[in-house]
């Protein structure tokens, strides 16, 4: 217990003094905006790139992990949007961003330590795939199904059209493709740079979170608690017990594997998942 709370200890510490600074009127809550875009245009496609190219290949690409995981994560991602439009009629937009909280775990801040805590070496060798599993396929898939509700009514083609280019233009997106690029080719950025990315790198989860608490200050709880309590569910019961299934369809022949990714699944939504949600 002391382990898990040396970890996400101060994760709700730095919330806290964001939601501090704007109810004692230090920081503006529309001000705060600014620290979104900060981190989700600059700070968090430096964390990508540097995550995806310092990884080998074969460290992105062990195979029966990322397929288990993917299928997993796919799974949940249909039952919650099933559930969302299909029970509570609800629209494809609404439907992917509560999808995108039920799905997306918080690997690198606390996944990967938690992790590394209980199972040793074998949380260090699935972390790649986690981050290649929710950055290549996961964020994407549900950036297109929230752009797809956006667009609801316009011509197939037209929207598809409009979602990939918008994609393409995506910070988030480009800062994927070049860290794959870089890993694939075996290229090396230059020093100053790399000096540049690591800065930004490291400047995206605690800008992040006390952004989180920022916006947590002036939010209207009325009305939400049935989105917050399905997304909790969602994320802490559905999606690793799809992971679980997955795993029980399709066994692997290291056990650690099918723990470090059930645990993985089991952690909070990943911390830009707030800032996805003020694009929409």
């Amino acid at each position: 217990m002391l382990t898990v709370l040396g970890i996400t200890g101060p994760i709700f510490i730095i919330i806290a003094i964001g939601f501090l600074a704007v109810r004692f009127g230090l920081l503006g809550r529309q001000d705060s905006k600014a620290l979104g875009v900060f981190v989700l245009d600059f700070a968090l496609p430096a964390l990508l790139f540097r995550a995806l190219s310092q990884r080998p290949l074969d460290q992105l690409l062990n195979v029966e992990l990322l397929l288990n995981y993917t299928l997993g994560s796919l799974l949940a991602l249909a039952v919650g949007i099933g559930f969302v439009c299909g029970v509570q009629k609800r629209s494809l937009q609404a439907a992917s961003l509560l999808a995108m909280g039920m799905t997306l775990s918080n690997s690198a801040f606390m996944g990967f330590p938690i992790a590394e805590r209980l199972i040793g070496s074998a949380a260090t060798a699935t972390l790649a795939v986690y981050v290649t599993v929710e950055n290549l396929i996961m964020l994407p898939t549900l950036m297109v199904l929230a752009e797809l509700g956006r667009r609801s009514g316009r011509h197939w083609a037209r929207t598809f059209l409009d979602i990939l280019l918008r994609l393409l233009k995506s910070p988030l997106i480009l800062s994927m493709l070049l860290g794959v690029l870089v890993s694939t080719s075996g290229l090396k950025s230059p020093a100053m740079l790399s000096r540049v990315v690591e800065l930004l790198a490291g400047a995206s989860a605690p800008v992040a979170l006390f952004y989180i608490g920022c916006r947590l200050a002036g939010l209207r709880w009325k009305g939400l608690q049935g989105d917050i309590a399905g997304v909790a569910v969602g994320k802490l019961v559905l999606h690793p017990l799809s992971v679980l299934a997955i795993f029980w369809l399709l066994p692997v022949a290291d056990p650690a594997l099918r723990q470090a990714a059930v645990i993985n699944a089991s952690m909070p939504m990943a911390t830009i998942y707030a800032l996805l949600g003020q694009k929409y």
